[in-house]
């Protein structure tokens, strides 16, 4: 793993989501920055009927924008790319045979 997920990684949510009182949860979203809240607060909470109006009643949902993705003018060469693109399909028909060995080797 590149990037192993650690207990301080969750703890906003923790302290967000309050399992003690869940009455008493705080989110840290709004439309606007107003003092502990901001529109890039990570912890949000939605209605029942904010979810059930949605396109297929869906809990995939998301309104945090990846800057890095909107910035257009600074992505990488194609070629760049490309060679990122190739280097994890390699990885991972090569994990594929790995399996596939071990697989035969049980059989």
């Amino acid at each position: 793993m590149k990037n192993p997920l650690k207990l301080d990684n969750l703890k906003d949510f923790i302290t967000c989501y309050n399992a003690t009182n869940r009455y008493k949860r705080q989110e840290t979203w709004s439309e606007v920055s107003t003092g502990s809240t901001s529109p890039d607060g990570r912890w949000r909470m939605f209605s029942y009927e904010e979810i059930i109006n949605r396109d297929k009643t869906s809990l995939d949902i998301t309104w945090l924008k990846d800057k890095s993705l909107a910035d257009l003018d600074n992505l990488p060469d194609p070629d760049v790319i490309a060679e990122g693109i190739i280097e994890n399909l390699e990885a991972g028909l090569e994990s594929f045979r790995e399996i596939m060995l071990k697989l035969n080797s049980k059989g």
